[in-house]
């Protein structure tokens, strides 16, 4: 495949204005699925979640998920959209090897929601409304395992295998409207809108939204059009972004790739994109379909979904509190200075902390977690922090330190025991033997072996120069192999000095 040629970023924006638009499909984490009574679980052997209706076998017919219209609802309310009285289910005719029927059961004219508005927070406190065009039911493809060659795509495979587990899993998907003025801030505006949603669907305890899982996908549209010029460019749409940084990445990317190719006289494919988390890059998928090519019908099967105003208004009367004034809310809560939340909410790990401090951590232990070590590790991997560890783990970890049982060097050992599937902190703990060592007896012997290797040191201490005992707690600390309390050893060499 042959090198893309890019733009410079800056240069790109001299010329061309981004135009933005995001379709973030979200699993709702219903017990079954959307059409089916065939548990909706992630993880299962292959094909063993099924029903005769995610097979697409011959008179088997859909039943609607009461929750799953419910949860469709209620993440409309929160994006401040109108909900129809009446919304209508279609056929998606579009061949789809991984769904049994070969088209998809999705809403397209007659959507439960639409005409919303999300307000998203950039770095820096500065507040972006997104406009939403809609936010439609519909169920989700199973998963395409392609075996051979070296991409891990269906390009150079030797075989598929189909698992249909996913197949019907239900989906909101929510699309926004042309996203305009976002100029240099789009890479970032993309993260922090996907981010929104994610905080938004987890606030709402709808979905599990972990991106890793798929639970959560963003289709990045991006297209360029020449500064002055009011006709909107060809978009290019990069298909199931799984993380807040590869979204980023990939809508600036596009725009290089796009800008070179325009400054240069050429002219953009409407097509899909694929992301590459390897290299960084985008590649062609398939040219981009519109809507007549997907043939849509109402679903004959399927009755219209009629909601009552009862029903919306008391959806409407348990919505947690908007993203926005959460954050200002948390923030005071936890008394952090701007930029020690902002470190926070940049590292997508919000929801992560409260959850920690929930758990029973402190916010400024939660935070320091978060925002430190285990960004680290997930920078080191290329991975999100939010998949390494779960917040309980977090917390658990931090209560052995608040208890003695670990210093902050071995609670660090920990981590990265964590992080690897090790297990809880304590199973890592009593495993790798690397509690603190509470016995005097043990530290002494250690403390006094020390002594009698520096006499010199021993004397500055005896004569005042108490700040000499830091020699000797290292050769302790050395010694025990980390696993000692340095105040503890300190105290002792003091008394064992004086004696």
């Amino acid at each position: 495949m042959a090198k893309d040629t890019l733009m410079d970023f800056d240069k790109a924006l001299e010329l061309f204005e981004p135009v933005l638009g995001f379709e973030v499909h979200v699993e709702l984490n219903t017990k079954t699925k959307m059409f089916s009574a065939a548990p909706n679980s992630f993880g299962r052997d292959p094909n063993t979640d099924l029903a005769p209706v995610d097979l697409g076998l011959p008179g088997s017919l859909p039943v609607v998920n009461e929750q799953a219209v419910r949860y469709s609802i209620s993440l409309g309310l929160a994006l401040g959209c109108s909900i129809a009285p009446s919304s209508r289910f279609a056929r998606k005719n579009y061949f789809y090897p991984d769904l049994g029927k070969n088209y998809q059961i999705s809403q397209y004219d007659e959507p439960i929601a639409f005409d919303g508005q999300v307000e998203v927070e950039l770095e820096g406190g500065e507040l972006v409304k997104i406009p939403i065009e809609r936010a439609h039911m519909e169920e989700d493809a199973g998963k395409l395992t392609h075996v051979g060659g070296s991409t891990g795509r269906i390009q150079g495979a030797e075989y598929s295998l189909v698992d249909y587990n996913r197949a019907g899993v239900p989906l909101v998907e929510i699309v926004t409207r042309p996203i305009f003025g976002a100029e240099h801030r789009a890479p970032a505006l993309a993260a922090a809108y996907v981010r929104t949603i994610r905080d938004l669907v987890l606030a709402l305890g709808i979905s599990d939204a972990r991106m890793e899982r798929g639970n959560l996908r963003c289709d990045a549209n991006v297209s360029l059009r020449p500064r002055g010029q009011e006709r909107l460019g060809t978009r290019t749409e990069t298909k199931n972004v799984n993380s807040m940084r590869s979204v980023e990445r990939a809508v600036r990317y596009e725009i290089q790739r796009q800008a070179a190719i325009l400054a240069d006289g050429g002219s953009i494919t409407q097509e899909t994109r694929h992301w590459h988390e390897d290299t960084g890059t985008t590649s062609p998928g398939r040219p981009k379909s519109d809507a007549d090519d997907y043939r849509y019908f109402p679903e004959p099967d399927l009755l219209p979904v009629e909601p009552s105003l009862e029903l919306i208004e008391q959806l409407r009367a348990a919505l947690p509190e908007p993203p926005a004034e959460r954050r200002r809310r948390l923030k005071a809560e936890w008394g952090c200075t701007d930029l020690e939340f902002q470190d926070v909410v940049n590292g997508g790990v919000l929801a992560e902390v409260e959850a920690t401090v929930a758990a029973g951590t402190s916010p400024a232990a939660a935070r320091k977690w978060w925002t430190g070590e285990i960004a680290r590790l997930a920078n080191l991997q290329e991975r999100e922090a939010t998949e390494l560890v779960a917040p309980a783990d977090v917390a658990a970890l931090q209560q052995l330190v608040d208890a003695g049982t670990l210093t902050d060097k071995l609670a660090r050992q920990v981590l990265e025991g964590m992080v690897a599937g090790e297990g809880t902190p304590q199973q890592i703990v009593d495993a790798r033997g690397l509690a603190v060592v509470s016995d005097d007896g043990a530290l002494i012997a250690a403390i006094d072996e020390a002594l009698a290797s520096q006499p010199d040191v021993l004397e500055k201490i005896r004569d005042g120069k108490v700040q000499a005992a830091g020699a000797v707690i290292g050769a302790v600390m050395k010694a025990m192999k980390g696993q000692a309390d340095a105040a503890r050893v300190r105290e002792l060499i003091l008394e064992r000095a004086g004696s």
